[in-house]
C-alpha cells in the first residue's frame, strides 16, 4: 500500500478536493497548510498541520512524522518577502539551497523547491497526475466557438504568452484586434482582466489566453480558471478564453462551462505544441 500522499496547501478548494479523492481511493493524506494561504476550515476535515512558509524545520517534520512519500504542492500562494519570511534555522539552510532562484521568476523558484524537497527523499507529484480529471480536455468546452477575428487573436496571444513565459513572468494575456491590452505579471488573473477592462476597443472583443510557460515544472503552478476567470473576462468585455489543454486545471469545470456559457463567451481548450 502506497504512503501517505502530503499536500502543501496554498489558498483554495484544490487542497482538500484532492485530499478528498485521494482518501475515497484509500490512501492516507497529510495536508501540510501554509499558514496566511491555506483555508483552515476547508483543510479541518483532514489530518493536517499548519507552519508559516518560513518554518522549513517544522515543515519537514510534520510531513515525516506523517510518514509522508508523495507529495503534491496545490493552491495559489502569494510569494512572500525576504524581508517577512523569518525562517527559522532549517528554513535558512533551505534558502541557501535555493540560492538564486530564490530572486528568479516563480516557475525558477518553484522548481528550486520542488528540488530540495526530493533531497529530502520525498517524491513530488503534479495535482494532474493524481486527478486527470482536474485538466482541461481539449476542444471547445461549451455552447460558444471563436469566430476569425478571436481565432487570430488566440494565434497573437499564443505567441505572446510564450515570449512572456521563455522569460518566466506570467501566463496569461488579453489581446483584442491582434493589439495586446494587457500581460500577466504578479498581479494574477483576475487584476489583468480588470485592468483590461478599461482598455478594450470598439469592435470585435479581445481573448484571454493562458497556458503554461515553456518548460514550466508541471508539478507546480499550472495555470487555473474557474468560473471567476470566466465572470472577469465578461466583465473585462471579451468574446472568450483560449487554454492550453491537459496542461490547465479546471478544478469547477461544469460551473466553468456554465458560466461561459450563460455569459456568451467561448471556452476553448487546445494542444498549442
Amino acid at each position: 500500500m502506497p504512503g501517505t500522499l502530503g499536500i502543501v496547501a496554498g489558498s483554495g478548494p484544490l487542497p482538500a478536493r484532492l485530499a478528498a479523492t485521494a482518501q475515497a481511493a484509500g490512501r492516507r493524506v497529510f495536508i501540510l497548510g501554509l499558514e496566511g494561504h491555506a483555508e483552515p476550515a476547508t483543510i479541518a476535515p483532514f489530518p493536517h498541520a499548519i507552519h508559516r512558509i518560513g518554518a522549513g524545520g517544522q515543515i519537514l517534520a510534520s510531513l515525516r512524522e506523517a510518514g509522508v512519500e508523495d507529495l503534491v504542492l496545490i493552491g495559489p500562494v502569494r510569494r512572500p518577502s525576504l524581508l517577512t519570511l523569518m525562517p527559522d534555522a532549517e528554513g535558512a539552510k533551505i534558502l541557501g539551497r535555493i540560492g538564486r532562484a530564490a530572486f528568479a521568476g516563480d516557475d525558477g523558484l518553484l522548481a528550486a523547491v520542488i528540488r530540495v524537497f526530493e533531497e529530502e527523499g520525498f517524491r513530488v507529484r503534479g495535482a494532474h497526475e493524481l486527478m486527470e480529471e482536474l485538466a482541461a480536455p481539449e476542444g471547445v468546452l461549451g455552447r460558444h466557438v471563436p469566430d476569425s477575428s478571436a481565432e487570430a487573436d488566440i494565434v497573437r496571444g499564443v505567441a505572446v504568452a510564450r515570449a512572456l513565459g521563455a522569460v518566466d513572468v506570467g501566463q496569461a494575456v488579453v489581446v483584442q484586434q491582434g493589439i495586446v491590452l494587457g500581460v500577466e505579471a504578479v498581479e494574477g488573473t483576475d487584476a489583468l482582466l480588470a485592468r483590461c477592462a478599461g482598455l478594450r476597443r470598439d469592435g470585435p472583443p479581445g481573448v484571454l489566453v493562458k497556458l503554461a510557460k515553456p518548460g514550466q515544472e508541471a508539478r507546480a503552478d499550472l495555470p487555473t480558471i474557474g468560473p471567476r476567470t470566466v465572470e472577469g473576462a465578461a466583465a473585462a468585455g471579451l468574446g472568450g478564453i483560449a487554454l492550453e489543454a491537459g496542461l490547465t486545471l479546471m478544478p469547477e469545470r461544469e460551473a466553468t462551462v456554465a458560466a461561459a456559457d450563460r455569459l456568451g463567451l467561448f471556452l476553448v481548450a487546445r494542444r498549442f505544441g
